[in-house]
């Protein structure tokens, strides 16, 4: 490293500001005329919980595009349907019935899809449980399988597919994070916590790749806001023409833009960058005032999943991206229902 002088902090200085003003043009520029889409023919993407709503649609899309897909996923009848779509639409898959919280499954399972498919090039970590009750309700097993999916997962799948793709210098590595990883939620407490913790890895991991000077592997960060399930039946914001559910298709088809033009960061629908924002230049007890007022404060309240009206206890974990209505085979997940965010 060489050493800093006057003069090459004043020319380090303005090539930054160079860059910083280059970079806010393109991204209004961005705003009106996306990037061009680039291929993913040939490539080999690989799509945790692609039994579900949002992994079946992410699978059947980048198959429609000419990719081959490994589907992994705890369900394996879920998973086999979503093969199915593929296969009758001509496309190429492979399945396997992974839990993707045990990192020693994902390692094992990892090395047999490089050795029978081919090494990953495009990871896409999608699957996720939430219980969706308040702190004090949440048994500690439930906090530690809440954390093991959602954000370890995402460690252990990394590990296993990045180092052949720096090797390459190709590679894409998508994780679907959500909005409560940005602005949290009451009863969300673990389900936030480990959404905002893929908030920070993500960010973290696009800096090591891209400050080691690996130009040609991407990281994308999605942070959707509700989607429009049965989970979320009950569950309702006080204005839904300010912030209404997401449709399965309305929130694929922006997280396909994403990867497929390679956007680092994106919140579906895009009112998220302003909450987001607004959080961080308002006082605490303004945004709380303005949480209340909308209505996010109470949006968890008439969740008919929570355990007194479902007459349920420990039971109560639902799985994200899975199936809604086929139960999971897995001791990790006793009673089951799909969540897409």
């Amino acid at each position: 490293m060489t050493e800093d002088t006057p003069l090459s902090i004043l020319v380090e200085g303005v090539h930054v500001t160079y860059t910083v003003i280059k970079a806010l043009i393109l991204s209004i520029f961005r705003f009106f005329v996306p990037a061009n889409r680039k291929s993913v023919q040939g490539e080999i993407v690989l799509v945790t919980g692609s039994g579900g709503a949002i992994g079946s649609r992410i699978c059947t899309e980048f198959s429609r595009l000419g990719a081959t897909l490994v589907l992994w996923d705890i369900n394996e009848r879920a998973n086999e349907q979503t093969a199915e779509k593929i296969r009758t639409s001509g496309g190429k898959c492979f399945t396997y019935t992974v839990d993707v919280g045990n990192h020693d499954d994902v390692y094992k399972t990892g090395q047999k899809v490089t050795d029978e498919v081919g090494e990953v090039t495009i990871l896409v970590n999608n699957a996720a449980v939430v219980i969706g009750r308040k702190l004090l309700d949440c048994p500690d097993h439930e906090i530690e399988k809440t954390f093991d999916v959602n954000l370890l997962a995402q460690f252990w799948t990394v590990k296993c597919f990045l180092p052949a793709m720096l090797r390459r210098n190709h590679g894409h590595i998508v994780n679907i994070a959500s909005s409560t990883g940005l602005v949290g939620l009451k009863n969300l407490s673990d389900y936030s916590s480990s959404k905002y913790g893929i908030v920070g890895f993500t960010e973290v991991l696009h800096y090591e790749i891209i400050f080691s000077g690996y130009s040609g592997v991407h990281t994308t960060l999605v942070c959707p806001s509700f989607v429009n399930t049965k989970l979320f039946d009950g569950c309702k914001y006080r204005f839904p023409r300010l912030l209404s559910p997401l449709e399965v298709n309305q929130c694929v088809d922006r997280i396909m833009q994403a990867v497929l033009t390679n956007q680092i960061f994106v919140c579906i629908p895009r009112i998220v960058y302003f909450f987001t924002a607004l959080k961080t230049v308002l006082p605490v007890t303004a945004m709380n005032a303005l949480v209340k007022y909308l209505g996010a404060a109470q949006f968890m309240d008439t969740y008919v999943g929570k355990p007194e009206s479902r007459n349920t206890d420990i039971n109560n974990t639902l799985v994200e991206n899975g199936n809604d209505n086929l139960p999971r085979d897995s001791d990790r997940v006793d009673v089951t229902r799909k969540k897409d965010i």
